[in-house]
């Protein structure tokens, strides 16, 4: 829904960080994960990698609501699953991340959400679209030639993407059963009474007996 692009995109920048130029990264250079390509095509055709490193916030704002969050229906999406799938074409591509969020609700691959896409998105359980989806994706992200160096911190993303989705939702993103509670209750004991007399008249007959026995 429109309302979580705020939302959103804060927790999508918790993981895309600030400046980056990673020689193995496709992406090339990025600043809070916007690209220079995309910079230049929504907000300085001309920029430089220093204009890059040098955004606002609200020119971020725009490069990831018109990019990603708009190309994959984001207004449009159930809660949860928006974020999911959002976070899922920042990282991969709006494409990719719409065939997955198809292939998923069971409708045709085309990259494109639309009212199709959407309306079976609603209709199936929003929890379990988020679980496959995340699913899927990691298992995606296992099979690039840069896993080996990127891995790791897809790993965690992935991970805190499906658990920040599941509470977007309302859902618990783990369930911890409790140990169930037994109600005990104290066990008194009454003490009985004990006559002086006949705890001395039984213990001299015990006495007795014992010395009788004697040869």
């Amino acid at each position: 829904m429109d309302h979580n692009f705020a939302r959103a995109l804060s927790l999508v920048l918790k993981h895309e960080g600030g400046w980056s130029d990673h020689p193995a990264d496709p992406g090339g250079a990025t600043m809070k994960g916007v690209t220079l390509a995309n910079f230049r095509r929504y907000v300085k055709p001309n920029a430089t990698k220093a204009d890059l490193k040098a955004i606002t916030d609200e020119q971020i704002a725009t490069v990831y609501r018109r990019f990603y969050w708009d190309a994959v229906a984001g207004a449009e999406l159930p809660d949860g699953v928006d974020y999911a799938v959002f976070d899922f074409a920042v990282n991969s591509g709006p494409s990719r991340a719409a065939k997955y969020l198809q292939a998923v609700v069971g409708v045709t691959q085309d990259g494109k959400i639309g009212p199709a896409t959407v309306k079976a998105s609603r209709q199936m359980a929003q929890a379990s679209i988020i679980h496959k989806l995340c699913d899927d994706r990691l298992a995606f992200l296992k099979r690039l030639s840069t896993w080996p160096t990127f891995g790791k911190g897809w790993e965690r993303r992935v991970k805190e993407v499906r658990s920040g989705a599941l509470l977007m939702l309302g859902q618990p993103s783990s369930a911890v059963l409790a140990p169930p509670v037994v109600e005990t209750k104290p066990i008194t004991v009454e003490a009985q009474p004990v006559e002086s007399g006949n705890w001395l008249a039984m213990l001299i007959n015990a006495i007795a007996k014992v010395l009788g026995g004697k040869k």
